[in-house]
């Protein structure tokens, strides 16, 4: 059933900034995590489990978790293709729980303390014990997208349709200048604490860091927490009886229900697509820098801060750009600058520091706003009050979470092992969701589901 649009109650400046902080504590993770520690330390890990030595240039060890055999590079990989698997079925669930529930705030804070607990539980990953690595690691990386399901279903009741862009851009800018922070921080640990020939201070370094970004994600959690007000979806008022079988049941309607709005799920298919390149590039970053460029984890560390600040500038700039020439177009051109960077990246120099880090700042120009833009323009997209449901679809891939990008960069490894095979594979990502991005009558899109469309799409 097409609905009217709920009007946006007026946010004040104080819910707006409180809505802003969560991205600021949740980006420690996608960003210290993800983009820069977890990759390499768990990579590590893995291969003392598989037999090789601690500060060995290559290994071609295997591990089998659960009997399968696994090359010990790619196991990084395969975790996070896992864990998206597994969102599937956890994210728009969370979704229509969210849109039910009397009030969203105690899912976000169950949700984000989940996340960050199993993130500082990293402290007991130690020696070999790369299952109990991963295992953390999945219910992080879950936890974390659920959260930001719940996060993300606020921004249509923030600011009516015409104002989303700006919102989103800023929340996102926001939240890589906090990644920024604490990435800064971490960097100042490794530059005075790591010890020329001891690759074990170098791995604990990079455990305590990981550690850190848990307490951080936790700690600033609480801002939001106190700041945002509650917006019940409409479901909530109707819901009876256990809200979170309900939550399961509301799921097969929502389902059932999309397929009355076919370019919705074009878009979230588009989406889904161009943005599971732009993740694997993000989670694989450092351990393509790592491995194959065979670069230190200070110059990685400098790189990602180096991505984190232009990502700053760049989500405003972009977000800037989209109200001149509309959001699409502003995408489209930022998906042909990912074909530049992914071509680059196969090119880059074995040893050199400063052409990885001149690519880390064309990826910073151009990663926030893409996000950010793509986050606001689905918004446009859901029918009122199902924001939950939707976002816990399109949650599916966003900020570090992807499951095709890293399953075939996993592969291409495997069979090749080359990283740089794996990376320029991503281009295809790109090409194809950017092409059915292009595609998406949006205007007709909007109204189909009951909403105003915005005046530059």
């Amino acid at each position: 059933m097409t609905g009217t649009q709920t009007p946006a109650i007026p946010a004040g400046r104080r819910e707006r900034t409180g809505w802003y902080i969560y991205d600021w504590a949740n980006s420690a993770f996608s960003t210290t995590v993800i983009t820069v520690f977890l990759g390499p330390f768990l990579t590590t890990v893995t291969e003392l489990a598989a037999g090789c030595a601690i500060d060995a240039d290559e290994c071609n060890g295997t591990v089998h978790p659960l009997g399968i055999p696994v090359a010990a590079g790619s196991y990084f990989a395969y975790l996070v293709s896992l864990s998206v698997l597994l969102t599937v079925f956890v994210l728009p669930v969370m979704g229509a729980i969210a849109d039910r529930a009397p009030r969203k705030k105690p899912l976000l804070a169950g949700a984000a303390f989940t996340g960050a607990a199993a993130t500082i539980a990293m402290a007991f990953v130690t020696g070999d014990r790369y299952l109990l690595g991963g295992l953390l690691f999945l219910i992080a990386n879950i936890a974390f997208g659920a959260a930001i399901v719940v996060y993300n279903s606020f921004l249509p009741q923030l600011a009516g349709p015409d104002d989303r862009d700006r919102i989103s851009s800023r929340g996102w800018a926001i939240g890589y200048l906090g990644g920024g922070v604490l990435l800064a921080l971490n960097l100042v640990a490794v530059t005075m604490l790591s010890e020329e020939g001891n690759p074990q201070r170098t791995l604990d370094i990079a455990r305590w860091s990981i550690v850190s970004a848990g307490i951080w994600w936790a700690a600033f959690t609480l801002v939001p927490l106190l700041w945002l007000k509650e917006h019940p979806g409409v479901g909530a008022s109707s819901a009876k009886g256990n809200v979170l079988t309900d939550g399961f049941k509301q799921l097969g309607h929502t389902i059932k229900a999309m397929r009355a709005y076919p370019l919705t799920l074009f878009f979230l298919g588009a989406y889904l697509i161009y943005n599971d390149g732009i993740q694997t590039v993000i989670a694989l970053a450092s351990q393509f820098g790592t491995e194959e460029l065979k670069l230190e984890q200070s110059v990685l560390i400098i790189t990602i801060l180096i991505v984190q600040f232009l990502a700053f500038g760049g989500a405003l700039l972009l977000g800037a750009l989209a109200n001149r020439i509309g959001a699409r177009k502003t995408i489209l051109i930022s998906l042909a600058l990912w074909l530049v960077v992914v071509t680059a990246a196969y090119w880059l120099p074995e040893g050199e520091p400063l052409p990885f880090m001149l690519l880390g700042a064309g990826i910073g120009l151009v990663m926030g706003g893409s996000q950010a833009l793509s986050r606001s323009l689905f918004s446009q997209l859901i029918p009122a009050g199902r924001e939950g449901e939707y976002y816990g679809f399109y949650e599916i891939s966003d900020k570090g979470t992807s499951w095709l990008g890293p399953l075939f960069f996993g592969l291409i490894f495997q069979l090749t092992s080359s990283y740089r095979a794996g990376i320029i594979s991503l281009m295809v990502f790109f090409v194809i969701g950017g092409v059915l991005l292009a595609l998406v009558p949006l205007r007709r899109a909007i109204t189909a589901v009951g909403n105003t469309p915005p005046k530059l799409l």
